[in-house]
């Protein structure tokens, strides 16, 4: 992989991942990532209880939280840099609102 591939994408196990939006300030990602570890958290307590809703609910989590970082949904390096912010400020609002 060139520069630009190396800064898109990681490989583990042979599959390819999306790597998170490199512009986004640092606060923003910790932010995101703590969500997404409370989602992966979520889904494995839920699955162990046999909650359908309970999963679903933290993957919905898992998926906001990746929307956010970049790392799902448009490719983040196709848009501008303010989109990608606002994108991930929207997904932290959401994500907020679910703790309330």
């Amino acid at each position: 992989m060139g520069d630009d591939e190396d800064e898109r994408w990681f490989v583990v196990d042979g599959r390819r991942w999306r790597r998170t939006d490199p512009s986004l300030p640092a606060d923003v990602v910790t932010r995101l990532q703590s969500h997404l570890g409370r989602g992966r958290s979520g889904v494995r307590v839920a699955k162990r209880a046999g909650d359908d809703d309970a999963v679903a609910a933290a993957r919905k989590r898992n998926g906001l939280a990746k929307h956010g970082l970049g790392e799902r949904g448009p490719e983040w390096w196709e848009e501008p840099e303010a989109d990608r912010l606002a994108r991930a400020l929207d997904a932290l609002r959401e994500l907020d609102a679910l703790d309330d």
